[in-house]
């Protein structure tokens, strides 16, 4: 189904980077490793490689990972681009010193538990995971996402999941979106961003 959609010439969600990522990025170290999940055309990767991040796109459609290859050339930026279905991942412990999760709903809870507890995992002492994703009362706008309020996050949802991480953001929203024709009008936004906890702390 992703595969279809992302055929078309046109990214779907355009080619810049998530509100998210514009506002928060600044609390990654230079230089970070990044894991971006489900990273579909490539805007986050390739935003955050021009930021000078070393980052590696997870990605299972590859139409759009063919629109992740160019939107890196036309930039000037180099990404480690992998065709992979997310549930079956290998993640690797303490790979990454930052995992982006941005508008990947599409499995249900058991499935975005798995995903969760991979990115726990994934992720170094110290390491940020960065979600960005909607709320339940997102089916009744319209304007993207899947069409089940269960697939949705919430924050207590997110806190419980990331339950021994320092929160540094987590917030309950609504916004105008402009990201393509995927995400377009009024929005229902949960982001949070949290910190691994260190050995010491």
């Amino acid at each position: 189904m992703w595969n279809d959609r992302y055929a078309g010439e046109d990214y779907l969600f355009g080619t810049e980077p998530s509100t998210l990522l514009r506002h928060e990025a600044a609390r990654l170290p230079p230089g970070a490793e990044v894991l971006s999940v489900a990273e579909g055309e490539g805007r986050n990767a390739v935003w955050l490689a021009g930021q000078g991040h070393k980052v590696t796109a997870v990605e299972a459609a590859p139409n759009a990972l063919a629109k992740a290859r160019r939107l890196a050339e036309a930039r000037g930026v180099t990404l480690d681009l992998r065709e992979a279905d997310i549930d079956r991942w290998d993640w690797a412990p303490g790979a990454f010193d930052a995992v982006l999760g941005v508008f990947i709903q599409f499995g249900d809870r058991a499935a975005q538990d798995r995903l969760f507890a991979g990115m726990r995992r994934t992720l170094r002492p110290g390491g940020l995971v960065l979600l960005q994703g909607y709320a339940p009362r997102q089916v009744g706008y319209g304007t993207g996402g899947p069409g089940d309020p269960a697939q949705m996050y919430t924050e207590p949802l997110l806190r419980d999941r990331f339950a021994g991480f320092e929160i540094l953001l987590l917030r309950d929203y609504d916004t105008d979106l402009a990201e393509g024709r995927g995400h377009s009008g009024r929005s229902a936004l949960v982001e949070m961003v949290a910190r691994k906890p260190r050995p010491e702390d």
